[in-house]
């Protein structure tokens, strides 16, 4: 073991006082700018990732030249540097955080194995995993919904929740918020977030890294953290740093006000309009200037949630005033607080920075009194539309074929009514999901409030909403329901269906239950074009739900104006919402609140005690029904059969010293032509299935009946499921399939095996068995969306070696990796179309003998009539730790073997 070196440099480890007088120490990033005078004009949140890598420079993992390098950074310079970013601890939701549990129970598995002590593989840094995924809005539109869907959740759940209580008791580091506490992101700005930690005397920042993409709302607060894949999670809560290349930082200069009747869930698209079109994928975001400073606090989360949707690794917003009153507010204690305070301004990180203060690699700059009321959809987060224009670009995108973002549908077909068996009238356009929920808007106070008076208004004037519509509430904290009581607005919202249905991330994330079977076979007869609005952040296809193919993302007040409304090719700005008392017309300018209504409010939303009370019962009185769930004890498990958990079989075959890597890939088939955009849903979906699909169909020979699937979600933690839902999403297309008569393409996880059409899963089963690899090739941003490391897990296990894209998102590139699959880009101008594959052409890819971060491969193309074509791709294995990943066979075995050389 090697010996523990001095601190290269001891010198900047300073003393701070409180306002109280109290002293601490800190690693001084003054200091250190004595030696670096470029420190003081670095980006605060490059600052902050400096200070994690000066306070744990051990000569070892982190070094003297790594903090040299970071402490010289440069706005404009090539990034081929690699930071070894310490994190103070990890925070998780469900749907991954089980299936890392379950890695880190096989780590130990394999340690008891090889006669080591399991105990060897414990998280280092506290690790907090957050119920908030399985609950499904199976009820709605009533005061019991929110009982009953918690119900249903704990029956379909049990297993599960009993491996995470085996999980509390096993791993020292290792607490659990149960279901019913709110969204992970909400509860981590409001509960789990300290602003600065201790250790030996010594202070510093909080820092994370989360295993949900949206985790980067913390970032709103001024800590840095975002998402990454379940199995660098893993890496980092084991001992090993976070590795990335190091960032360009894109300046945002925001100015003026935003206007009234503008909300930040406008502003959030916008922003993420903007930012798309800066291409900002790998760069930190940092926002500054006088408009940054007027924003509220639950303002700038919103906009650092939406980070992954605007492709940034990080919106990050530099701690001011405005962050310790937030603080106060939530119940954090006076000496935590006086000590964050402090530390800040010790720092001279103290404040939003003005125009010129700090360099940044570029600026983008907007005045928030340009910013209008939008909503984004049908299909991208991205694709922001006023709502002046929503009705006209709806009709427009009806008739438009699918390569142009369109429906591909008759134009006659959009103002044509259908009958259901029953007899209710349903049109193209009609929304028939309307949710308030997501991390994004129900932490912000601002638009639930404004929800709240509208609704108030609403109902007042005579307004209702269809009962056929679905409308949920989904708040992301219990927080939100005591505020909307006590301003007296939460029993209009009921009045209008919008009852509590959930704490959790339901519609976001497919979680919306499903609609009536009626509702479901008329869609799916007439191929109608039906839509959901929800305050979400997310609206790729078939996520919301499968049959619905529009999906916008909208503020709360929208959401609640559009349910009124019930289509979408209703123009608000110039239509009635709907028609009120004595059949009186009532427009969205007679219901839509005023800035000072919602000010007035305000008050009941930041009740320290009232945060305090709520989560102090996550240890006290987590409730009956998590009380009821019985763990086993020990510190290895031992598997008992299931279709929720089993053992993983990333370990199987385990040695201390790995295989020796093969050179590239031989001999290899396609599996997939696909085009941009491919979401890790597309790859990996999180929703509900059927029986007809190779995972219903493994369930219903496993003896589970069809009503008890439950979601892919939920069924993370068993590989069988997971790898046969790989690519399994009904909406994905692969373009090896020839198109439709009509010109559409073929949906759904197929391929072409030797001329014949088969589930991806049964075709990859095939070549695994026959010893034949195969590959995939994609467009732009393979991978965007969630940081789902079954994306890459069961990309992995369907035999797939190498993906070759025309650009990666962050976290699924990272994740690939990790997991010992090639991820390979086009050199620009390249791409599968340009290069006419077809599916039926052999691939080779040859590595250089020593593999160097982004360096070169060479792509041999064996076509069907012998003819060969070599390509020269990027390798997409950035940094020197990630070249060991791969020479490992991903991450975790060489985390474990680290662990247990030790």
């Amino acid at each position: 073991m090697l010996k523990p070196v001095a601190h290269a440099f001891a010198d900047t480890l300073a003393e701070f006082k409180t306002a109280s007088g109290k002293t601490g120490k800190l690693f001084s990033l003054p200091q250190l700018a004595k030696a670096f005078p470029k420190v003081s004009r670095m980006p605060v949140s490059m600052r902050i990732v400096l200070e994690s890598v000066l306070r744990n420079c051990d000569g070892q993992k982190v070094t003297k030249e790594h903090v040299e390098q970071l402490a010289n950074w440069k706005p404009n310079a090539e990034r081929v540097d690699e930071i070894p970013f310490v994190v103070a601890r990890v925070v998780l939701q469900d749907f991954t955080g089980v299936p890392l549990l379950a890695d880190l129970a096989a780590m130990r598995n394999v340690a008891a194995k090889l006669g080591k002590n399991p105990k060897t593989i414990e998280p280092l840094v506290p690790v907090d995993l957050v119920v908030d995924h399985s609950v499904m809005i199976d009820h709605y539109g009533t005061r019991k919904a929110l009982d009953l869907n918690m119900k249903l959740e704990f029956e379909r759940n049990r297993e599960r929740y009993e491996f995470m209580k085996w999980g509390m008791q096993a791993f020292d580091t290792f607490g659990v918020v149960p279901p019913g506490f709110g969204i992970v992101h909400q509860v981590n700005l409001e509960y789990l977030a300290r602003g600065v930690h201790k250790a030996k005397g010594v202070y510093y920042p909080d820092s994370l890294v989360g295993t949900d993409s949206h985790t980067t709302m913390i970032n709103g607060i001024g800590v840095v953290g975002w998402g990454v894949g379940g199995i660098e999670a893993e890496a980092g809560m084991l001992g090993q740093p976070v590795y990335f290349l190091t960032p360009d930082v894109v300046g945002f200069e925001l100015t003026g006000q935003l206007r009234e009747g503008v909300t930040a869930t406008d502003l959030v698209l916008t922003v993420t309009e903007i930012l798309r079109k800066h291409k900002v994928v790998g760069k930190f975001v940092e926002f500054f200037g006088e408009g940054t400073k007027s924003l509220a606090l639950p303002d700038r989360a919103t906009i650092a949630n939406m980070a992954p949707e605007y492709g940034a690794t990080m919106g990050f917003f530099p701690v001011d005033d405005k962050t310790v009153d937030y603080f106060k507010g939530t119940g954090r204690s006076k000496s935590e607080i006086e000590a964050f305070e402090a530390y800040w301004k010790a720092q001279q990180m103290f404040g939003i920075p003005k125009k010129g203060e700090l360099d940044y690699s570029s600026i983008v700059t907007l005045d928030l009194g340009t910013v209008a009321p939008s909503l984004a959809g049908p299909k991208r987060p991205q694709d922001r539309i006023e709502i002046t224009n929503l009705s006209s670009t709806f009709g427009e995108l009806f008739s438009k074929p699918v390569a142009e973002n369109g429906f591909n549908q008759p134009a006659d077909k959009l103002g044509t009514t259908y009958k259901t068996e029953s007899g209710l009238e349903i049109r193209n356009g009609d929304v028939l999901i309307a949710a308030i929920t997501s991390c994004t808007n129900t932490s912000n106070p601002g638009v639930l409030l404004a929800a709240g008076l509208l609704a108030k208004k609403a109902v007042e004037a005579g307004l209702r909403v269809q009962p056929h519509i679905k409308t949920s509430l989904a708040p992301g904290s219990r927080i939100v329901t005591e505020y909307l009581e006590k301003a007296g607005l939460l029993p209009y919202l009921e009045k209008l269906g919008f009852d509590v249905a959930a704490y959790g991330c339901t519609t976001c994330i497919g979680n919306a239950g499903d609609l009536t079977p009626e509702l479901n076979k008329l869609i799916q007869d007439k191929d109608l074009v039906c839509a959901a609005v929800l305050s979400g952040n997310r609206n790729f296809e078939a996520r919301i739900h499968p049959n619905l193919k529009a999906n916008f993302l909208a503020s709360p007040p929208l959401v609640v104006a559009y349910a009124i409304a019930g289509n979408v090719t209703r123009d608000l700005m110039t239509e009635p919402v709907g028609l009120g008392k004595k059949g009186r017309p009532v427009y969205l300018g007679d219901i839509w609140p005023t800035s000072d209504e919602i000010y007035k409010l305000m008050k009941y939303a930041m009740n320290a005690k009232a945060f305090k009370e709520n989560y102090d019962k996550v240890a006290r009185k987590p409730g009956k029904l998590w009380d009821a769930i019985k763990g086993v004890k020990g510190q290895v498990y031992d598997w008992p059969k299931s279709t929720y958990i089993a053992e993983p079989p990333f370990f199987e075959g385990f040695t201390m010293a790995p295989k020796e890597l093969e050179a590239g890939v031989k001999g290899a088939r396609i599996m997939a032509l696909f085009g941009d955009s491919i979401t890790t849903d597309h790859i990996s979906p999180a929703g509900s299935f059927k029986e007809t699909t190779p995972a219903g169909k493994f369930l219903i020979e496993n003896g589970v009946a069809k009503a008890d699937f439950n979601s892919y979600g939920a069924r993370r933690g068993n590989h069988d499921v997971m790898m046969r839902g790989t690519f399994a999403n009904v909406r994905v297309k692969n373009l090896m399939l020839a198109p439709k008569e009509d010109g559409s393409r073929e949906e759904g996880g197929y391929t072409l095996k030797g001329g014949r059409k088969m589930a991806i899963y049964d075709a990859a089963m095939e070549y695994i068995a026959e010893g034949t690899p195969t590959v995939i090739f994609a467009g732009e941003e393979y991978g965007t969306g969630s940081s789902r490391d079954w994306a890459a897990k069961g990309t992995q296990l369907l035999g797939i070696k190498a993906v070759v894209a025309k650009s990666f998102e962050r976290i699924h590139r990272s994740n690939l990796i990790g997991m010992g699959v090639l991820p390979l880009q086009f050199k620009a101008g390249d791409s599968w179309e340009a290069l006419s594959l077809k599916g039926d052409e052999s691939i080779a890819i040859a590595l250089a003998d020593e593999i160097k971060p982004q360096g070169e491969a060479t792509m041999t193309i064996t076509r069907a009539d012998g003819s060969r074509q070599d390509v020269t791709l990027t390798l997409r294995i950035d940094t020197a730790i990630e070249v060991d990943y791969y020479r490992h066979g991903g991450i975790l075995p060489f985390v474990l073997r680290q662990l247990l050389a030790a």
